[in-house]
């Protein structure tokens, strides 16, 4: 039986999850890294990618999320994101939305440093399409 740990989840709109897990999954900036109950307290930038989550039964849950950061900490994981919805609520439309979007701010940059930025987005995007249509 796998030791469960507190995990929290929130976005800017509402809390999303508060409970006890056995393994989250982040997307992380410089990878994706597993958490576990015990593990070292770090932080870490998140991107836009699948945040995956292992409830004690063993099932896995998934979280589109967007920006904001991972806290490890004795007490277990938060994760503050800019945006997090359960992949299941997410439609395509939205998806295609968000691309176009960050297509449009790819085109209207005005310096190299918002360019950058804006392509990252927009590549990060496009990784989650690839990443939801694998699922």
């Amino acid at each position: 039986m796998a030791e469960l740990f507190q995990f929290e989840l929130v976005s800017p709109e509402r809390q999303l999850l508060s409970e006890q897990v056995a393994e989250v999954v982040v997307p992380g900036t410089e990878g994706e890294f597993g958490v576990l109950k015990n593990h070292s307290p770090f932080m870490s930038t998140i991107k836009p990618g699948i945040l995956k989550v292992r409830n004690g039964g063993g099932s896995w849950d998934e979280y589109f999320v967007r920006g904001g950061f991972a806290d490890v900490a004795s007490g277990g994981l938060t994760v503050l994101a800019e945006q997090a919805v359960p992949v299941k609520e997410i439609s395509k439309e939205q998806l295609d939305q968000a691309i176009r979007n960050a297509e449009e701010d790819v085109a209207d940059a005005k310096d190299d440093d918002t360019k950058q930025k804006a392509e990252m987005t927009l590549s990060q995007l496009k990784d989650v399409a690839e990443a939801l249509k694998a699922a």
